[in-house]
């Protein structure tokens, strides 16, 4: 298995293409480095002594407006209110004020959006890994091998997952060094607030931007594994590529118009994939829990796997 992963690695890492993916990434993180540098973000924050009664103002302000609006505007725009009393009131109770300079970890939570291109990446690996190998004619050599197909397939699957865990990291890792550079560490141990459930944590901010990006990557390897699955299944990369990044950049916003009106939205596989609603939102429908969405994505990652693996091992490849 160890050298039917190797070879597949080769093969993604032989591409001048594959080191593009790559350098946009870090060419992305310059570029938003670069700006935020000279923007004001990435200023000195001024040492505002009265920061405490600018919090009770702003808190008296969302109270009234939770007041008055209760029932006017969506449950969750109130709940934004709310989370932001508590988060203040916390500031407030131990001394936390909220003016800290641009660091390092602000700017790694701020180009976290960058994991989409990752994904995006991880999804044109996936969609071609089978399918090229039909393109290209290179599927017979690979038969013949005294190897089942079960197993060429688990180690292209692993392969792409290999990858994912590649460009993540380069873009967490190169992030976080650019970040340092050019603003430096935080001066003190400011924790992350973390509000769920109307209680209010303190986190460790890498500890904090570890989990998020873990996270992130969840939509991220469910719609490569799909990808991976259209391209053993119908042997076209262009049609893995262009259904699953359609369904990346829609299938959230689809998924929420169609639970507007039904409840069975939450069955859906963009329903789930946002594992940080559980952490630090609100489900997308009501009775939605974080186990009910593991079960949710497992019996999708099930089924693209068995749809992959049942097809490509009785493909009649011989003509």
């Amino acid at each position: 298995m160890f050298k039917l992963i190797q070879n597949e690695l080769m093969k993604i890492f032989k591409r001048p293409g594959t080191y593009v993916m790559i350098g946009l990434l870090i060419l992305m993180s310059l570029v938003a480095g670069a700006f935020m540098k000279y923007q004001d973000s990435g200023g000195t924050v001024p040492d505002n002594q009265e920061w405490k009664q600018g919090l009770q103002l702003e808190n008296t302000s969302l109270q009234k407006q939770v007041e008055e609006m209760e029932g006017q505007i969506p449950d969750s725009q109130i709940e934004y209110y709310r989370e932001q009393i508590a988060l203040n009131e916390y500031r407030i109770e131990h001394e936390l004020s909220p003016n800290v300079d641009y660091s390092v970890w602000e700017f790694v939570n701020d180009v976290l959006p960058i994991i989409e291109f990752a994904g995006m990446f991880t999804i044109i690996i996936a969609a071609g890994i089978v399918a090229s190998e039909f393109n290209w004619g290179t599927i017979k050599l690979l038969l013949i091998r005294p190897v089942s197909r079960a197993k060429i397939l688990i180690a292209k699957y692993l392969t792409v997952l290999i990858f994912a865990f590649i460009v993540v990291a380069v873009s967490f890792s190169f992030s976080t060094l650019l970040g340092f550079i050019l603003f430096g560490g935080p001066d003190s141990a400011n924790p992350y607030l973390n509000y769920h459930q109307g209680t209010v944590t303190e986190q460790s901010m890498f500890l904090h931007l570890l989990m998020t990006y873990g996270l992130n990557s969840v939509s991220m390897v469910m719609l490569a594994t799909m990808a991976f699955m259209i391209s053993a299944v119908f042997r076209s990369s262009s049609l893995a590529i262009g259904i699953s990044l359609f369904l990346m950049f829609t299938g959230a916003q689809l998924t929420q118009l169609v639970a507007m009106k039904y409840d069975w939205a939450k069955y859906s596989l963009f329903a789930n994939t946002d594992l940080t609603q559980y952490f630090e939102g609100y489900p997308m429908l009501e009775g939605m829990t974080l186990p009910f969405s593991l079960i949710v994505l497992a019996v999708y990652f099930i089924l693209f796997q068995l749809l992959a693996h049942f097809v490509f091992k009785k493909r009649d490849v011989a003509a």
